[in-house]
């Protein structure tokens, strides 16, 4: 298996700033897209963290990506929106998506808005914690329109995509609480990852052509293709089914079937549910009853005295603290960012370093 690398986080951060200044992203767009990135890799998801580059960029190339869109607002009632977001970068559009939506969460105290047509937004997570840092709490169901990876239950053919869960509750008088999980068994980035590694992907989590159970992470890039299987049987199926429906057909936007596909992109539609917890008039009594019962939670024995239990968010949070200098990366997932540096010179004429070169010899 392949050891990881530790990159310099800053340096890392300032190499993806030049590289998609470099691809025509303006100012904003640049920080959005390099920060999301990397905050990803501080969270401990580096499923959709900056191993996410090459595929954005071979999308670029192939044109479904769109650089600097404005979102567009379809539908708009006041307390319920549609927005359209144009093929643009997923980091931008999501980021324009939420800022309309607490916006209007602070107007109205809550809104449901749908997000359709924006390439990859990444980690959902992070838009969740947009809220919370604006005091509101939020329920996001998300779908993936790209090569359907996920078989149905008591299927053995991919046919969903890994559609996360998401929720985002801000609590005064200690830290948030953060769910945000795919439908999936995991993350297929997970899988990719474990790729990149040469190793095995964890057990339980895959099926081969065939349908039997495997840890080889290959079944998911390499002919005979196998498939994800759901998280927690016929339940992550149900839910994942849900994600597309009404995280994406009830308001106008697409589901992974095969000619709703724009290979090589990785689009995302969103439903997000934002809301002003105040508004509910029982501030105290949350706060009191939130602390008492995760106290209680966290009380119960362990199964391993040297583990703590955690809440939903904990583990990012632990992430973060380890990564703050330098943020792991296999060696596979190095040689994708060297190509993608390799292919926007190409594209654009300049010189861009390859990551690599942030390695400390």
């Amino acid at each position: 298996m392949n050891a990881d690398i530790q990159l310099p986080t800053e340096q890392t951060r300032q190499w993806l700033y030049t590289l998609w200044r470099t691809a025509g992203s303006n100012e904003q767009e640049v920080r959005l897209t390099a920060d999301h990135l990397v905050g990803a890799n501080l969270a401990g998801h580096d499923s959709h963290g900056v191993g996410m580059v090459l595929p954005y960029v071979r999308s670029l190339q192939a044109k479904e990506l769109q650089l600097n869109q404005i979102l567009t607002v379809v539908t708009d009632t006041g307390s319920l929106l549609v927005v359209d977001g144009n093929r643009g970068i997923g980091q931008s559009m999501a980021y324009q998506t939420m800022n309309l939506a607490i916006e209007r969460a602070r107007q109205n105290g809550v809104v449901i808005v749908g997000l359709k047509n924006t390439h990859h937004i990444g980690r959902v997570g992070h838009w969740a914690e947009m809220a919370i840092a604006a005091n509101l709490a939020s329920i996001h169901f998300t779908n993936v329109v790209s090569r359907p990876i996920v078989a149905p239950h008591g299927g053995r053919q991919g046919r969903l995509g890994t559609n996360p869960l998401t929720v985002g509750l801000p609590r005064r008088d200690g830290p948030p609480i953060l769910l945000d999980f795919a439908s999936s068994a995991v993350a297929v980035g997970k899988i990719r990852v474990a790729y990149n590694k040469k190793g095995p992907a964890p057990a339980g989590t895959l099926i081969d052509h065939e349908g039997n159970a495997t840890t080889n992470p290959a079944v998911m890039y390499e002919e005979p293709m196998g498939a994800l299987l759901t998280a927690a049987g016929h339940k992550g199926y149900a839910l994942s089914l849900v994600c597309d429906l009404l995280g994406s057909a009830l308001f106008g936007g697409t589901t992974a079937q095969p000619s709703r596909l724009r290979p090589p992109a990785t689009y995302n539609n969103m439903l997000a549910i934002v809301f002003d917890p105040a508004r509910f008039g029982a501030g105290e009594h949350f706060e009191q009853e939130s602390k008492a019962f995760i106290d209680y939670v966290q009380s119960a024995k362990r199964t391993d005295a040297n583990a703590p239990i955690e809440i939903p968010g904990d583990a990012e949070r632990r992430y973060r603290r380890e990564r703050a200098q330098a943020m792991p990366v296999d060696t596979g997932t190095l040689q994708t960012m060297d190509d993608a540096a390799k292919m926007i010179n190409a594209m654009c004429g300049a010189a861009l370093p390859p990551a690599s070169s942030l390695i400390k010899r």
